[in-house]
């Protein structure tokens, strides 16, 4: 899961990919964590996938009874208990995301956001089915990916951190509309809303595309009720 971050982007080279981010990408990054606080309420137990140092977590545990963040980077989970440090509602566990150590139905709300569902580099379909088990029936599971009109400020942004040498060169021959590579492996694709929708196709769940910011494409995941 996330085998680049986890090795060769991680903790505070992490933390400067946000720092260096252009106006309109953090108005992006701050749109995605609100279309979340929309979808959450003060008694949810929360779990983010991919949470590195806590970004996301640090806003989202203001908002809720408790949230959990998993990450297989040691090194940014380390980093991110000296942030989160003034949250006593926040958790941070080494675990991947295919395989998590809860049991079913536990919380209220799962979200992968910032095309985490591209970025961990596991099988797309078991990522999705396990964030269902562990989630309520009725709840919420938030993943989210770009939106077509994004890839400029996205191309943009990933120069920028290339540039600063926090990625490799990026190969511009093969950089094209929804995917980025580097000369150091990095590899970041897209997932488009008929993958989304063909991905829960076969699940017991209710799914919905919505556009947010002219920027991020959230899937939107309701278990539904068991019989």
């Amino acid at each position: 899961m996330g085998g680049y971050y986890r090795d060769n982007l991680s903790a505070i080279r992490l933390r400067q990919c946000y720092e260096i981010a252009p106006p309109r990408v953090k108005q992006y990054l701050e749109a995605n964590i609100a279309h979340v606080q929309d979808k959450i309420t003060p008694h949810d137990i929360i779990l983010e996938l991919g949470c590195g140092y806590g970004r996301i977590l640090k806003k989202l545990a203001l908002k809720v009874r408790r949230v959990i963040g998993i990450d297989t980077s040691l090194s940014s989970l380390l980093f991110g208990q000296e942030i989160l440090r003034s949250a006593p509602n926040c958790y941070l566990i080494n675990m991947n995301a295919v395989q998590l150590a809860f049991r079913d139905c536990f919380f209220d709300c799962v979200i992968c956001i910032q095309n985490g569902i591209s970025a961990f580099h596991v099988n797309n379909k078991d990522l999705i089915k396990e964030s269902i088990r562990v989630t309520k029936p009725g709840g919420k599971i938030l993943f989210s990916s770009y939106s077509d009109k994004f890839w400029e400020y996205r191309l943009e942004w990933f120069k920028l951190q290339s540039e600063a040498g926090l990625l490799g060169k990026i190969n511009a021959e093969k950089a094209r509309e929804g995917i980025i590579e580097c000369d150091d492996g990095f590899e970041a694709s897209t997932i488009y809303p008929e993958q989304f929708l063909s991905l829960t196709a076969e699940l017991d769940v209710d799914t919905k595309i919505v556009e947010v910011d002219d920027s991020s494409l959230f899937c939107e995941i309701t278990p539904r009720p068991k019989p």
